[in-house]
């Protein structure tokens, strides 16, 4: 596709047309490559608040993280250990579900940043209602209110995430969404380390802080608001709406490739084996807390949380070009020995992981270990489908595996009735079996 270049008006240039050109690249003329042609003197404008919105609800998600921040809250309020297991299935499937069945809706209209406004919205008052409670309930009653206020959020979260692709390929270039991206998340994990490094030394301790918690939810709803309001100034031109599908419908529709395709097949199930690394972190979280962890503690994990994937990433990513299989073994695999590592640890007559540095450790190879999971699983699938196979695919895998996440958050029942390193021990000998199941996929990378 040629690109177009869209002359800049004889005015005076504006600062936000120089900061543009500063971080872009771009000098005497404005790229503009499949966007509207009216969009592209409004592209310094559309660039900044796209980048803002994003990067104020980056930080608001990691203040609200329902591996870290929200574990840590329940536990501290003395909700069940079962309510814990349910959080990161429903932020994961309380995203993924609901944007499979609107997504031809939002494709309907003309004008979608209206959605993620909706959708920024909501997720702040589900923040303030957190926070609210966190102030004023204990025990069950805590834990249920925050859990269904995650339900809330979660959906409000899938609305941003199904318009917000759409607005970005209507507003910015082509040539500039990954500088986009890039920054946002550079700036974003900055910021999340600068808060591990604040609740380590500045509200370091063993006070459980539920005053921290408060003003953190209530933080983040402030963020989220602000971020409604940034993402108000992208002008945003009418576009077109035929040819959404409902992804949900093109899944159920699409769901007899599990039978007749056995290589997908034994993917999805691969990929159902590996929920056990996903549905690990809080309970390495609820462990540390129940050992007499404090707010120091949970720095760290913020910390070594932040630099799993910055550390972890660009090494996954080029092994997954060698081969995607290889990467889900060795990081299914990782996480397994770390679960086995931790649960032998946490034996009673033990004081390794008493030592807060040992165990944020162990958190950071799980955390590498996850983001090896995840990188090598995405590559597999679109190495393995074709062009003409892989939406539906995705839809598949995607729906099969929201509700997979769902019944697995039910895990929180060994918690409950053993202790969280039970949990640990379980999700991790799991996650061994999983890397088993995994060497026998089919090799589907070809590199060079």
């Amino acid at each position: 596709m040629d690109k177009t270049l869209a002359p800049l008006p004889d005015a005076r240039v504006h600062p936000l047309d120089s900061l543009y050109d500063l971080v872009t690249g771009d000098e005497d003329a404005r790229v503009c490559k499949d966007i509207p042609p009216a969009s592209c003197n409004d592209q310094p404008r559309n660039f900044f608040a796209y980048l803002g919105a994003n990067l104020l609800t980056k930080v608001a998600d990691e203040v609200s993280s329902a591996k870290l921040i929200l574990p840590w809250l329940l536990s501290a309020l003395g909700a069940p250990a079962v309510l814990i297991g349910f959080l990161v299935p429903i932020r994961e499937a309380g995203v993924l579900l609901p944007q499979l069945a609107v997504a031809a809706a939002v494709r309907s209209m003309p004008v979608r940043k209206v959605v993620w406004i909706w959708g920024a919205l909501l997720s702040a008052l589900a923040l303030a209602l957190m926070a609210i409670a966190a102030a004023t309930l204990t025990g069950a009653a805590a834990g249920w209110v925050v859990v269904a206020l995650l339900v809330v959020f979660s959906l409000a979260r899938g609305l941003c995430s199904v318009s917000a692709k759409d607005v970005l390929g209507k507003t910015v270039s082509k040539a500039r969404r990954g500088n986009l991206m890039g920054l946002s998340a550079g700036i974003a994990g900055r910021l999340t380390l600068a808060l591990g490094l604040y609740l380590q030394f500045a509200a370091g301790g063993t006070d459980s802080g539920i005053g921290v918690f408060v003003l953190l939810l209530g933080g983040g709803a402030l963020l989220f608001a602000a971020s409604a309001a940034v993402f108000g100034l992208i002008a945003e031109q009418p576009g077109a709406t035929e040819g959404g599908g409902n992804a949900l419908q093109t899944a159920l529709a699409s769901i007899g490739l599990l039978r007749t395709d056995p290589l997908f097949r034994r993917f999805v199930l691969v990929r159902i084996s590996m929920l056990t690394v996903a549905l690990a972190p809080p309970f390495y979280v609820l462990l540390i807390q129940q050992r007499g962890g404090g707010l120091g503690d949970l720095g760290l994990l913020i910390i070594a949380s932040g630099l799993a994937s910055s550390l972890s990433a660009p090494i996954w990513g080029r092994l997954s070009d060698r081969s995607s299989r290889l990467v889900m073994v060795l990081s299914a695999a990782a996480a397994g020995i770390v679960g086995v590592i931790t649960w032998a640890l946490a034996a009673p007559d033990s004081i390794l992981l008493d030592g807060a540095y040992t165990f944020a450790v162990l958190f950071l190879l799980l955390g590498i270990a996850h983001a090896g999971v995840r990188l090598g699983r995405k590559v597999y699938l679109v190495d393995m489908a074709t062009a003409g196979t892989r939406a539906a695919m995705v839809a598949v895998s995607n729906t099969v595996i929201g509700v997979a996440m769902l019944a697995g958050g039910a895990i929180g029942v060994l918690a409950d009735v053993y202790d969280a390193a039970t949990v640990v021990l379980v999700l991790g000998v799991g996650a061994l079996g999983s890397a088993l199941y995994a060497m026998m996929l089919k090799e589907v990378s070809e590199p060079e």
